[in-house]
């Protein structure tokens, strides 16, 4: 009688450790299939940033929810050190790194990247009551400029042909605001800057900046996904292309910039 009260034991033992591997692991299945995390630095205005009631608002904000809706999936934004996206990637703690991020060499070897989605580019902003327009690069060499540390604006200043040139007169802010304020303050001559935070913040303060006529370049906006996650970043841009076809990015981009400079374009190999 023992032996077989035993045997019951085990058998229900077992019976029940299968039952709880099973459900806990279609439990995940369901979390990862039915949720998107959006890692983001929420000070990225107008990408995707804190409103006054501490609410993250942009317009990486309202694509990523309408390619959360066009795939059926809740989105998830979650602030990380943008410093350490990639880690975050590796770790698996985002599913991707959405927000107004730049191609660079770096990133197409270590993240799979979507199609460029957003036509930005790197100007230079100076005073609207200034005289001053830089329409050529080799007037740099007697400016003062400024720009944010580690910004795709710092990359392609160091990567002019006329670098070498003004390489001396270029100060690094730990944020656009800090080299705003000082361009408002006299103490820098132009900040080179997205043109998408620059024009955003320029009508916050009611145009008292201006966009010189010369710019740095085109710097397109991608979505960073970890290296081998290529089927969840190739859903994400049939989503997209989805919203284009319907005319919600479209409509996105006009609330957020006035005109429509959503693209979709492979990246250039």
């Amino acid at each position: 009688m023992k032996k077989k009260f035993l045997s019951l034991m085990m058998i229900m033992v077992m019976a029940f450790g299968v039952f709880a591997l099973t459900g806990c692991g279609g439990s995940d299945d369901s979390a990862e299939s039915d949720t998107l995390v959006v890692g983001l630095d929420d000070t990225f205005a107008p990408m995707g940033f804190r409103d006054e009631e501490g609410n993250l608002v942009g317009f990486d904000i309202d694509l990523a929810n309408a390619v959360g809706e066009e795939l059926g999936m809740t989105v998830e934004f979650k602030p990380i050190d943008w410093n350490a996206k990639e880690t975050e990637l590796e770790a698996g703690t985002i599913d991707c790194v959405w927000n107004g991020m730049s191609i660079t060499p770096e990133r197409q070897e270590n993240m799979a990247l979507s199609n460029k989605y957003l036509n930005n580019k790197i100007v230079l902003m100076t005073l609207a009551d200034s005289d001053l327009d830089v329409t050529d690069a080799s007037q740099l060499a007697d400016l003062a400029i400024g720009t944010q540390v580690d910004s795709s604006a710092l990359q392609m200043l160091e990567a002019n042909e006329a670098y070498d040139s003004f390489k001396d007169n270029i100060s690094e802010y730990d944020t656009y605001d800090t080299a705003i304020m000082d361009l408002r303050a006299g103490r820098v001559d132009v900040i080179a800057v997205d043109q998408v935070l620059g024009e955003y913040t320029n009508n916050n303060l009611g145009g008292e900046m201006k966009e010189c006529t010369y710019s740095l370049g085109d710097d397109y906006y991608v979505i960073g996904f970890a290296k081998d996650n290529t089927d969840l970043r190739d859903s994400v841009n049939d989503a997209i292309q989805a919203l284009i076809d319907d005319g919600t990015a479209a409509q996105i981009s006009e609330d957020w910039f006035g005109r429509n400079i959503v693209v979709f374009e492979p990246l250039d190999e």
